[in-house]
């Protein structure tokens, strides 16, 4: 059975990052060093759930 992607938008992002603002996921996810997301649409950026996870966990450790 194929591996399914998990895919996350920024109100995802928001969560994981433990519930910051639109404004603050915004910045976050425009640094350089945060992943790029995999498809830009219309209704926003998204990024593959693995990618993010493993940057919050190496740059944001305090986040369970």
């Amino acid at each position: 059975m194929p591996k399914k992607l998990r895919l996350v938008g920024s109100a995802e992002i928001r969560v994981l990052l433990g519930g910051v603002s639109r404004q603050r996921a915004y910045q976050i996810t425009s640094r350089r060093d945060f992943p790029e997301p995999v498809a830009v649409l219309q209704m926003g950026n998204v990024w593959l759930a693995e990618d993010v996870e493993k940057w919050i966990a190496a740059k944001r450790p305090e986040i369970d």
